[in-house]
């Protein structure tokens, strides 16, 4: 005991001694603190990166939703009044077409009178279809004259000038007193040729030429057709589409009429009732939408839909309200479904009828306001008056979006129903902007459900079981072998399930089907297998004996399973399982569907579900457990009411970036998929997704048009969607934290 005691003395003495004084170079403070600089620097310019895509993102799609400016401009003189006018195609001539048929091309550049033409004999009425440069003349002897303007381009000199040539189309006979016609039209091609009018008593007389030219000899062939029809009392404004195939017609009572022009005569009409007196009406570009403005001062959209193999109807599709003094006419933009009215009072309103949006609502500067023409680039327009013509200047960027185009159902030409659709391009500039979000949102939606669907599943309980209940030895393996999923490319997941996985699939996928449901059980029959094998006997079989066993229980079901689909087909499904699930449900059987794609998916995104979840099921303290199981609970019972609630922020956060990874996805939907925009739930249908939308439209977009804006606003969507799932996400996991940490 002595030694001991003499230690005694120097512990003590060494415990009392005071600490040494640690002294840190003024180099590591330094260092320190530019660490600190460049962390907070490179947290700033995180935050400030974010900050910028918002910005800009909002900067490129801020201009869809602006308004429409209309702005007046000069005064240009006229010869008297005019009953139309006509745009050269570039707005540097302007044509006026008076009541006896007199016109007069002037120059917008300055350069006066450029054509003055007066008609052989004085017509006793002008018919003009707003947007063409052909109109129509009546003459007392009851024919039908048509003339066109043609702006012919010569380059002489070295410069460009255009210079207008007025010359007749076509003849027709109507075969009737002009003093017994109401209201009249005409169209007139180099082929065909048609010429209606609606008479006092009721009828209607349709009047057509049709001309061949024989290749050979260069003879021509005409021939002429007359009919006549009833049902037209008190038709005053008439309308024939460019095909010269319906005709179009409106009465003071409100009523809407659409007749077919077939060679065999007039059908018809179909009638539709708008319930307000109508007092202009015109076609829009393409020939299929019927504008019609009302004495109330508002406007309605209509045009045919077919109900059956035979029969169409006249439907109103579109409406505005009134924008005051009874509408006096109506100037369709040429490249797209914008429309200029103008109202008995001298107002203009600019209307989009896709839309539906209300551009611009404003005074027209002319208060005796007879006519009016919008320029084909939609740039500017015209409202002549007794003794002038206002120019105005127009722009309108995006009218074609609004959010009901976006987000809402829309009646489109030629659709049976209002409906939701995405088609960016139509081949040319008379196809309807068909613009919707809804297919592409809910497209993303349904492949992040798909490939949840089995990668949460799979991920969470993979890495519950690698974490809790797998030997540390087999750890060391299994976690590096699923976290390097993670490193393979997306496109290479793409095309492996694009051009393997389902031509295969659809073969066997009543097999896919049983595999799925059989899968579960098969790994808890393996588990309670190798579960009742005695101790002594497990104990001598090698590590990871467990989760071979399962894996061959797994792959030796599906492999089964797929044998076995040609019988389940037969027993299941008639021998065909696409043309059962086409006979029971409706639905179609895509091979690229969203199966396929929730699968390939799926490997996108289980290494990262399986990642975070496991780090986190990992950190839970093993005095907790300890402490569990140490009361006399079981394993399961330890990990389900304590594991996995002390886990859950960890397990939310791997959930929630694995939804992020999913919403994102391009190359897999991309290849993987039909890509085909459509709104259907059906697991064996493709889908769109915002993303791939983006890869697949924005090489085509120009630069500035709706479409690229359009894209722009397709990726901040994505961009909100994502940021709002991470911030609800960060919220939930530190109320979950607060909660089971019992801070």
């Amino acid at each position: 005991m002595e030694p001991a005691t003499r230690l005694e003395p120097r512990l003590e003495s060494a415990s009392r001694a005071p600490p040494a004084a640690t002294v840190t170079s003024r180099a590591r403070l330094w260092v320190d603190r530019a660490a600190r600089w460049v962390v907070a620097a490179g947290g700033i310019a995180v935050v400030a990166s974010l900050v910028a895509i918002l910005v800009f993102l909002v900067a490129q799609t801020a201009p869809l939703f602006r308004g429409a400016r209309v702005l007046q401009g000069r005064a240009l003189p006229v010869g008297e009044a005019a009953q139309a006018l006509a745009v050269e195609p570039h707005a540097l001539q302007l044509a006026e077409i008076a009541a006896d048929g007199h016109i007069r091309v002037y120059a917008l550049d300055g350069g006066g009178l450029v054509l003055d033409v007066a008609p052989a004999t004085p017509a006793r009425a002008v018919a003009h279809a707003p947007g063409d440069s052909a109109f129509a003349l009546l003459g007392d002897d009851g024919r039908v004259r048509v003339h066109a303007i043609d702006w012919k381009v010569s380059y002489a000199g070295g410069s460009r000038a255009v210079v207008p040539e007025a010359a007749p189309v076509d003849e027709l006979e109507l075969g009737v007193d002009s003093s017994q016609v109401r209201a009249f039209t005409a169209r007139a091609t180099p082929t065909h040729s048609t010429a209606v009018a609606a008479l006092r008593d009721g009828s209607l007389v349709v009047v057509t030429k049709t001309s061949e030219v024989n290749a050979f000899s260069g003879e021509r062939a005409e021939k002429s057709a007359r009919s006549v029809a009833s049902g037209a009392e008190g038709v005053a404004l008439l309308e024939i589409d460019p095909e010269q195939r319906v005709l179009y017609a409106a009465d003071a009572g409100g009523r809407l009429f659409a007749w077919e022009l077939g060679p065999d005569g007039v059908h018809g009409p179909d009638v539709a009732q708008s319930g307000v007196p109508v007092t202009a009406l015109s076609l829009l570009v393409g020939g299929r939408s019927l504008v019609a403005g009302h004495a109330d001062g508002s406007l309605s959209v209509w045009f045919r839909v077919r109900t059956g193999r035979a029969r169409t109807e006249l439907v109103r599709a579109h409406g505005f309200d009134s924008q005051g003094a009874a509408i006096r006419a109506l100037a369709p933009s040429g490249r797209g479904r914008s429309f200029l009215a103008l109202g008995a009072d001298g107002a203009l309103g600019l209307y989009h009828s896709t839309s539906e949006r209300v551009l611009w609502r404003g005074a027209s500067g002319v208060t005796d306001a007879r006519a009016l023409a919008f320029a084909a680039r939609g740039d500017s327009a015209f409202v002549a008056g007794s003794r002038e013509v206002r120019e105005l200047t127009v722009a309108s960027l995006h009218p074609e979006v609004s959010l009901s185009a976006l987000f809402g159902r829309v009646w489109y030409e030629d659709y049976p129903e209002p409906a939701r659709v995405w088609q960016s391009t139509g081949g040319s500039e008379e196809s309807e902007p068909k613009l919707s979000l809804a297919p592409l949102a809910f497209g993303t939606l349904k492949g992040t459900f798909y490939a949840l669907f089995f990668a949460i599943p799979l991920g969470v309980l993979g890495a519950l079981y690698t974490s809790q209940v797998m030997d540390p030895r087999l750890q060391r393996s299994i976690k590096p072998a699923v976290e390097i999923m993670a490193s393979l490319p997306s496109v290479v997941l793409g095309f492996l399930a694009g051009l393997w996985l389902a031509p295969r699939l659809e073969k066997v996928f009543p097999g896919f089907l049983a595999a799925v449901v059989m899968g579960p059980i098969l790994a808890l029959a393996a588990g309670a297998l190798y579960a009742a094998l005695p101790a002594r006997f497990t104990r001598r079989l090698p590590v990871g004996t467990e989760v071979a066993l399962s894996a061959v229980f797994l792959l030796g079901g599906a492999a089964l399973c797929f044998r076995l689909s040609p019988l389940f087909e037969r027993a299941f499904f008639g021998g065909d399982f696409s043309a059962w699930l086409r006979e029971a449900t409706g639905a179609t059987y895509d091979p690229r569907n969203a199966i396929v794609a929730g699968v390939a998916m799926a490997f996108a995104v289980i290494p990262i579900v399986f990642a975070i979840a496991e780090e986190s099921l990992s950190n839970v303290p093993r005095t907790l457990s300890a402490a569990s199981l140490a009361l006399g609970a079981t394993r399961w019972q330890t990990i389900a009411r304590v594991v996995l609630p002390a886990a859950s922020p960890g397990l939310f956060a791997a959930i929630m970036i694995g939804f992020g990874r999913a919403v994102g996805e391009t190359m897999i939907v991309l290849m993987a998929t039909g890509n085909t925009p459509l709104i259907d739930g059906s697991p064996f249908n493709g889908f769109r997704t915002l993303s791939a939308n983006i890869a697949v439209e924005i090489p085509e977009a120009p630069q500035g048009a709706t479409l690229y804006r359009v894209l722009f606003l397709s990726a901040l969507l994505l961009f909100v969607v994502t940021f709002v799932a991470n911030g609800l996400a960060d919220v939930v996991r530190e109320r979950l934290r607060r909660r089971y940490s019992g801070t």
